[in-house]
């Protein structure tokens, strides 16, 4: 295949400037041009709702580079697109604008999710910076918080919000926090909030926001039960940001769909979060909304689009923290796996779980055990390796 003269990369978040980062690193020399629908800088999305949220690090920390860094690259920021030309490779914004690249990488993210009334003062979700500044100055005026959402980001959420001296509760269906990512060990996490003062109310459905003249008064609960609240932070998940590919003929699904090398057609790939690709180790489409996933899946794009052919098959990694607690988690926890302790003590709240399926290791969790967790990790890719032969 031939190298394209030009690249756009529709995205300015981690994933589409791993991307661009990676083509220049291998040594492409063509234009490159980077859009984005805020008007900030590319920056890190992790820290948003700990660091930046409970005012450790100011905005600007959470910045991936400074803009010297990106002197190569044409940068068009604050400008979302809303169409893409697939058969052109032409893509249209927000302001009128037409771009058009050999190759266009779509790295469009995610948006969260929210709830009907939802849209009034004192109702936040959690995904920009505007977003985490908005909800920092919220919380400093307030008292009582509920996070509607008990997966990662509202578990993190209830973590900070509670270590900045509110009343926090942590709704949710599940019957502890993160059991979706953690499986068995998610009680260790759901006792650790308990003990920090988090009110846990699990295993409850929310129907709705209570409102007072303009203003969010509460969580309605399915059981008829209204929970008072200053501020109200819904974190129930995302949905890929893929509307702006409506009418592209490309194959959209809960995000773009792709083949194995992450290309959705010729010369169109996506990266991060709104990429839905065919696992050719494991036979499944995946999408994966994590940091790590943006920068290692754009490493693989990049080398495509020069020519190499390997296709991407990642052991997914992501992290938390939350308090005092740092939890990594390697592979994949399916449910049903075996579940062992193989390193630490999980009373002393530092261990290795791992967790096994069919006889193969699938994945770890790592609770404050950062070097254990790692080298337990080359477990999951010595079955991985083993059942691919």
């Amino acid at each position: 295949m031939s190298i394209p003269a030009s690249v756009l990369v529709v995205g300015a978040s981690a994933a589409g400037l791993s991307t661009v980062e990676a083509l220049r690193r291998k040594g492409y020399q063509g234009h490159v041009t980077m859009l984005g629908a805020e008007p900030h800088l590319p920056y890190d999305r992790p820290p948003l709702s700990k660091q930046v949220l409970s005012g450790q690090w100011e905005p600007e920390r959470a910045r991936l580079r400074p803009p010297a860094a990106l002197s190569e690259v044409e940068v068009v920021l604050g400008d979302p697109a809303t169409f893409l030309d697939a058969a052109t490779h032409t893509v249209h914004t927000e302001s009128g604008r037409t771009l058009q690249a050999d190759t266009v990488v779509v790295a469009t993210g995610v948006r969260p999710r929210t709830l009907p009334g939802a849209d009034v003062d004192g109702a936040h979700v959690l995904r920009t910076l505007d977003d985490a500044l908005a909800l920092r100055a919220d919380l400093l005026a307030s008292s009582r918080v509920v996070v509607v959402g008990d997966g990662v980001l509202g578990a993190e959420i209830a973590a900070t919000a509670r270590t900045m001296g509110l009343d926090v509760t942590l709704v949710g269906p599940q019957s502890a926090p993160m059991l979706a990512q953690l499986g068995p060990v998610a009680s260790v996490l759901g006792d650790l909030h308990a003990e920090r003062g988090v009110h846990l109310r699990l295993g409850a459905g929310v129907t709705g926001l209570t409102h007072r003249r303009g203003r969010v008064a509460g969580v309605r609960l399915d059981t008829g039960e209204d929970l008072p609240a200053d501020v109200v932070v819904v974190a129930i998940g995302a949905v890929p940001a893929t509307e702006w590919l409506a009418g592209s003929g490309l194959r959209v699904e809960d995000g773009l769909v792709c083949d194995a090398h992450c290309r959705a057609a010729e010369g169109i790939y996506a990266v991060g979060d709104v990429a839905r690709w065919h696992r050719q180790d494991l036979g499944t489409l995946t999408r994966l909304e994590n940091r790590t996933n943006a920068t290692e899946q754009a490493g693989a794009v990049a080398a495509t689009i020069l020519g190499a052919d390997q296709p991407y098959t990642p052991v997914p990694y992501f992290w938390t923290d939350q308090f005092d607690t740092k939890i990594q988690v390697h592979g994949e926890l399916p449910t049903g796996a075996d579940v062992t302790i193989v390193d630490g003590d999980r009373d002393g709240r530092r261990f290795v779980a791992r967790y096994s399926l069919d006889g193969r290791v699938t994945g770890v969790v790592g609770w404050n055990m950062p070097k254990q967790t790692r080298i337990r990790r080359q477990e999951i890719v010595a079955d991985l390796a083993a059942a691919s032969r």
